[in-house]
């Protein structure tokens, strides 16, 4: 009787006794294990799995942890003559030999599966399945150390939750104390400043003089000529003007009358 069983993503028909070399397994020297994963059970007639063989097995005993021949890998550029690189290679592997066969009933025998070493779980992995929800606590509470058993019962997302929303707290009462800091007094003193300075000008202090800047726009807006309108001196007429005034009769003198 004969099975073809796979393991390391490859197929071997074997029978008891065969010495296999297959990819290497979670397993020490000298270790019995198991391979489920049987396709197809020789025999009359032939049992033949969709994809496995229900409850059919294969048992197999670790001999020993080797590595495969050597691959060299050469890599050559012959358009660059220094470009060359020599790379070697020896796969790990597994050595077994086939105890027995089981077309039935490998499910409750017991013995440990052939596991590829890439597959199989860490040592304590279970163990340190809550680290990583203890750091996140230990971060949200700003690095101070828990009591032992304090959070013990509740889950880390509620202590993430509940860590957020102390921060939250934290920040608002922030915001209401800079709220509350005499930054408000800055209006206050510009519009003391302002009611001063009315203050003063009603009470008839000198202002500054006018700048170079508010001198132009006082010339262009015509602020000059209410000073001619209240009886300043008048500047003397032109050319033009004199020669408007003769034109109108507005030079001759009035004649004394009888």
């Amino acid at each position: 009787m004969f099975a073809v069983l796979k393991t390391g993503g490859k197929q071997y028909k074997v029978i008891e006794g065969d010495m296999l070399r297959v990819e290497k397994l979670a397993a020490e020297k000298g270790e019995s294990v198991q391979f489920n994963e049987v396709l197809m059970i020789g025999g009359n007639p032939p049992i033949l799995g969709a994809p496995f063989v229900k409850g059919a097995a294969v048992q197999a005993e670790v001999v020993d942890q080797i590595k495969g021949e050597k691959v060299v890998h050469f890599v050559r550029r012959r358009r660059k003559h220094s470009s060359k690189r020599t790379k070697g290679h020896r796969q790990h592997l597994t050595e077994v030999r086939v105890t027995q066969i089981l077309p039935s009933g490998g499910d409750g025998t017991g013995l440990k599966a052939a596991v590829g070493a890439g597959s199989a779980p860490a040592e304590g992995s279970g163990a340190g399945e809550g680290k990583p929800a203890a750091k996140r606590v230990a971060k949200s509470s700003g690095g101070k150390s828990a009591e032992p058993g304090a959070d013990a019962g509740r889950p880390a997302d509620v202590s993430a939750a509940k860590a957020e929303t102390t921060a939250g707290a934290a920040k608002t009462s922030a915001a209401k104390d800079v709220a509350e800091k005499p930054a408000g007094q800055k209006p206050a003193t510009a519009k003391g400043k302002s009611e001063g300075a009315k203050v003063a000008i009603s009470k008839g202090e000198t202002k500054k003089p006018a700048g170079k800047g508010q001198a132009k726009a006082a010339e262009k807006s015509g602020s000059t000529k209410p000073a001619e309108q209240k009886g300043g001196a008048k500047k003397p007429a032109g050319k033009g003007q004199a020669k408007a005034g003769a034109k109108s009769g507005g030079s001759k003198t009035a004649e004394p009358k009888d």
